[in-house]
C-alpha cells in the first residue's frame, strides 16, 4: 500500500522508525508516554540521501488523519510545503540570518490550527551560528503544545551539542547505485541504461541523479567539468579553466534566480502601491525603498548560495574522477563512477602515482571547505585547478 514514505530510497530502517513514531503520535498528543514519538528530531545523512524528503514525509504523516496515507489533501499539501500546520524553512544564503531566525521563533510560538500537530521543518541546521542555535534552545526543549521540530543536517557533528542533545537522531544511509537506478526507472520511466549512468554519476545523490537522467544540459555541464583533468596545461590555461567554472556557475545561478527575483520584486511593488496616487504615497515610497533594499540583500545571499552549490557540485564530480584514477592505480576491483570515461581515466592514472592522486583529492576536500566559508569563489577555484596540475603545491 502506498504511503508518504514511498519516495525515500534505500531507507528501510529510518522509514520503520518514522512510521512507528507516526503510529504513536495520537497517543503522545493525548498526553500518554510513548517510546517512538518525541517532540524534536535531527535527521542526518550525506547530501542527496533524502533528508528534506524524509522530514516532509514525516510531517505529512503527523498532519494526516490516517497517519500518512499519501493520498489525501493533507499529505499532498504537507509534502509540497503548503500545509497551514507545516512550516518548511530553508536558509536563503550560506547561513541563517536574523530575519530567518525571527520567522522560526514566531512560528514556534503558534499552536496547530487545523491538525493535531504543528511541524517545523528546518533544513541546513548546520548553517546555524552559535548565537542563532542558542536562541532556539528554549523553543526546541520546551515547544508549544502540539509542536514538533525536525532539523536536518549532514551529520550530528555539524550541529551544536546543545541542539543535538535535545533531539532524537535519525540517520539516513547512502542509497546504492542499484536502488537509485531502479527508482529512476519506476518514477521517471527513463531508459534503464540512462538510469544506471545517472545513478553511478550521482554517487548516491538522488536529486542529482534525477537531474542527470532528465536534463541534457546537466549532463553536458558535468561532461565539461570532467574534461578539466585532461586539459591541465600551463598556469594560464589553469586560470582560464577556473574562470570558466565560476562563469558557468554564475550563468546557471542567473537562469535559476532571475525569474524568481523579478517575480518577487513585482509582488513587493504591487503590495506597496508602486505607481499609485493619493494620500500616503510619500510614506509608501519610503517603505517600498526599505522593502526593496531588504529584498536585494536577500537575493544577493540566495544567488551566492546557488553559485557555491554549483561549484561544490563540480568539485564532487572531480572527486569522483580522481577516485576512479585511484581505483585504477591501485588495481582495486571496484566499479568506476565514470566508467564511460575509462580510457581517459586509465591514461591519467598511468601518468601519475597514487600519492599524487591522494594529494589532489585532499585539495578537492579543502576546496569544498573553502566554498562553505567566505572565500571568493574564483580564488578558491584557481587554487584548486593549479593544485590539480601540480599537487606538490598543496
Amino acid at each position: 500500500m502506498a504511503d508518504v514514505f514511498d519516495e525515500l530510497i534505500g531507507q528501510d530502517v529510518a522509514v520503520a522508525q518514522l512510521k512507528a513514531a507516526a503510529h504513536d503520535a495520537p497517543s503522545a498528543r493525548a498526553g500518554a508516554r510513548t517510546t517512538a514519538m518525541t517532540h524534536a528530531w535531527l535527521i542526518t545523512g550525506p547530501p542527496g540521501s533524502g533528508r528534506s524528503t524524509a522530514a516532509l514525509a514525516f510531517a505529512a504523516a503527523l498532519v494526516c488523519p490516517r497517519g500518512g496515507c499519501g493520498e489525501c489533501e493533507e499529505c499532498d499539501l504537507a509534502r509540497h510545503s503548503a500545509h497551514v500546520d507545516v512550516e518548511h524553512i530553508v536558509p536563503e544564503g550560506v547561513e541563517y540570518v536574523r530575519t530567518e531566525v525571527d520567522r522560526i521563533m514566531e512560528r514556534a510560538s503558534y499552536v496547530p490550527s487545523k491538525s493535531a500537530w504543528q511541524v517545523i521543518v528546518v533544513e541546513d541546521a548546520d548553517r546555524f551560528s552559535d548565537v542563532v542555535a542558542n536562541s532556539l534552545l528554549k523553543s526546541i526543549e520546551e515547544p508549544a503544545p502540539g509542536t514538533v521540530w525536525i532539523l536536518c543536517a549532514p551529520s550530528t557533528e555539524d550541529v551544536l551539542p546543545t541542539i543535538r542533545s535535545r533531539c532524537r537522531h535519525l540517520l539516513l544511509a547512502t542509497p546504492s547505485t542499484a536502488q537509485v537506478a531502479a527508482a529512476l526507472v519506476d518514477s521517471l520511466h527513463v531508459d534503464p541504461a540512462m538510469a544506471s549512468f545517472a545513478a553511478r554519476a550521482a554517487q548516491g545523490h538522488i536529486g542529482r541523479a534525477r537531474a542527470l537522467a532528465t536534463d541534457e544540459q546537466a549532463r553536458l555541464r558535468r561532461q565539461d567539468v570532467l574534461r578539466i583533468p585532461l586539459q591541465l596545461g600551463d598556469l594560464g590555461s589553469c586560470l582560464v579553466l577556473a574562470a570558466e567554472l565560476v562563469d558557468t556557475a554564475n550563468a546557471n545561478a542567473a537562469s535559476l534566480c532571475d525569474p524568481r527575483d523579478e517575480a518577487e520584486e513585482r509582488t513587493i511593488r504591487a503590495a506597496y502601491g508602486d505607481g499609485g496616487r493619493g494620500k500616503g504615497l510619500a510614506m509608501n515610497e519610503r517603505r517600498l525603498k526599505s522593502a526593496l533594499k531588504d529584498m536585494a540583500d536577500r537575493h544577493k545571499r540566495r544567488r551566492r548560495r546557488v553559485v557555491l552549490d554549483e561549484l561544490d557540485r563540480a568539485v564532487v564530480d572531480l572527486m569522483g574522477f580522481y577516485r576512479d584514477v585511484m581505483v585504477v592505480q591501485l588495481g582495486a576491483q571496484s566499479e568506476l563512477v565514470n566508467d564511460e570515461m575509462r580510457p581517459q581515466i586509465e591514461r591519467v592514472a598511468a601518468g601519475g602515482r597514487p600519492q599524487e592522486t591522494l594529494l589532489r583529492v585532499d585539495a578537492l576536500e579543502r576546496t569544498r571547505h573553502l566554498l562553505s566559508s567566505n572565500v571568493a569563489p574564483l580564488l578558491a577555484m584557481e587554487s584548486l585547478v593549479v593544485t590539480l596540475k601540480d599537487p606538490s603545491l598543496a
